[in-house]
């Protein structure tokens, strides 16, 4: 994914875009960087994060940012911010989402001649995409509506100008954007404002919520104010894997708390079973607050089976060579004997992707004597690719459990999909039955897709759930 960050105070902004910026780290893990802009000059940093965390990395270069206005990026995707000089004046920007048609863009791009700085894996940038749409129109707010119309996918984005920022959260509120302020003297006259992708960047740094921007919204933030720019739509798709997985425990999205929803997401999961366990776990870090509520429902013991091991082992997927990813994804999590030996265990996860962590992990509770393991998954069967924003990762479509299930079952063809995304159809439990058999589980049951809604708290028009259902709207 990645997570943005831009600032504006009236005074020195470096400090507050450093570590506001760092506690979006959860979000991405291939690169980050800062911009500035002040004295009429922008000046960025950029590195890569894959074998170090941001902090480390940027943290040297704070001596050389000067500025009030500021961006910070932490991205999955290329090197950002990057700053360009066009007709609109300079800018910097920074972006969080995927552009599905960004070959379609990137060629038409050649009939007017556009030059673009390949990565070092070949392809064009989606920031460079953004930044292409944005610099074509007349003005920065006709540049914003270009890019809702021509970009399939997602894209939020920050523009960082000499004068202050513009928000631009995606057409269809996939990714969110968070406007937050710093009190000064008085309520009237706030001492900075502040952008982000999560609200859980703000109480640290001094900074409090004012809203969510609106999907398909444009406001524009100087260190004096804010005002809209464009108007947000009546449409929203937001993603529902924000609450599931990818959200920091203190974030909320639309008004509704990760951690508060994942306790719902658990109680859910425990009102329609009744295994017989001597305690519940959660795999760390996700599936702990999902664990914490399946365990208070059915007032069974909480426990901690495996641990989390993160001084020196880092996220799983920082690597970009599989086997170095599967490598840290075991030595992370200690298992604990003492706890795990004789025990029958409901264990709670996030969800089932590839199968690959939950299969290592499921083998080491049996390796460490325990007698039954039973998984308790939060969110429905992976079943289609997102197209949106990689909220469920896979190098190919047919790596996704729930396809391997079906294909095994079905043949090739895939048939009948409709009827295995549906948990009230027999084929449903063939599914899962078939993947319980892989993982050589005591039992396993995932959560109904219309239970997950209801933990989430919002209404399902406003929920982007094509993972599980295949739906969706617009582009």
């Amino acid at each position: 994914m990645g997570g943005i960050f831009g600032i504006t105070r009236k005074h020195d902004c470096v400090h507050d875009l450093f570590y506001g910026t760092d506690y979006l780290s959860h979000l991405g893990t291939k690169r980050g960087g800062l911009a500035v802009a002040g004295s009429d000059t922008f000046t960025s940093r950029v590195h890569l994060l894959e074998s170090s965390y941001f902090r480390t990395k940027l943290e040297p270069d704070l001596k050389d940012l000067k500025g009030n206005i500021g961006l910070g990026a932490i991205s999955d995707t290329d090197s950002q911010p990057l700053t360009f000089y066009s007709h609109l004046g300079s800018f910097s920007l920074v972006t969080v989402g995927r552009i599905t048609n960004i070959d379609e863009l990137a060629a038409e791009a050649g009939k007017y001649r556009y030059t673009f700085n390949r990565s070092s894996a070949g392809k064009v940038r989606p920031t460079e995409i953004i930044a292409m749409l944005l610099s074509r129109e007349n003005s920065f707010e006709d540049g914003i509506r270009a890019v809702h119309a021509r970009v399939k996918g997602s894209c939020s984005f920050i523009i960082m100008t000499e004068k202050g920022l513009y928000g631009c959260r995606d057409l269809l509120g996939r990714t969110p954007l968070t406007l937050g302020c710093k009190p000064g003297a008085s309520s009237s006259d706030p001492e900075g404002w502040v952008l982000s992708s999560e609200s859980s960047a703000f109480y640290n740094v001094g900074f409090e919520t004012v809203r969510d921007l609106g999907p398909g919204e444009a406001i524009f933030v100087t260190p004096d104010g804010w005002e809209t720019r464009i108007a947000p739509g009546n449409k929203m798709q937001i993603c529902s894997f924000l609450w599931v997985y990818y959200g920091y425990p203190s974030a909320c999205y639309e008004g509704v708390n990760v951690e508060d929803s994942r306790y719902r997401c658990g109680a859910a999961l425990a009102a329609e079973d009744n295994v017989e366990v001597d305690f519940v776990g959660g795999i760390p870090d996700s599936g702990i607050g999902h664990a914490v509520g399946y365990a208070n429902y059915r007032r069974l013991p909480y426990g901690r089976p495996l641990v989390k091991y993160t001084p020196t082992w880092p996220r799983s997927f920082m690597p970009q060579n599989q086997e170095s990813r599967d490598l840290v994804a075991k030595m992370k999590l200690i298992p604990n004997r003492a706890l795990i030996q004789d025990k029958r265990i409901a264990f709670l996860d996030d969800s089932i992707v590839r199968g690959t962590q939950l299969k290592d992990n499921v083998k080491v509770l049996y390796q460490q004597g325990a007698k039954e393991v039973h998984i308790r998954i939060a969110c429905p069967t992976l079943v289609y690719p997102c197209p949106f924003l990689n909220f469920s990762p896979a190098r190919s479509a047919l790596e996704l459990m729930g396809l391997k299930a079906i294909f095994a079952l079905e043949g090739k063809e895939g048939k009948d999909i409709e009827r295995y995304v549906n948990s009230a159809d027999p084929k449903n439990a063939e599914m899962v039955e078939w993947i319980r058999g892989q993982f050589q589980l005591s039992s396993l049951k995932f959560q109904r897709l219309d239970n997950l809604v209801k933990a989430i708290g919002l209404p399902k028009q406003q929920l982007c759930t094509h993972c599980w259902d295949g739906s969706s709207f617009g582009n």
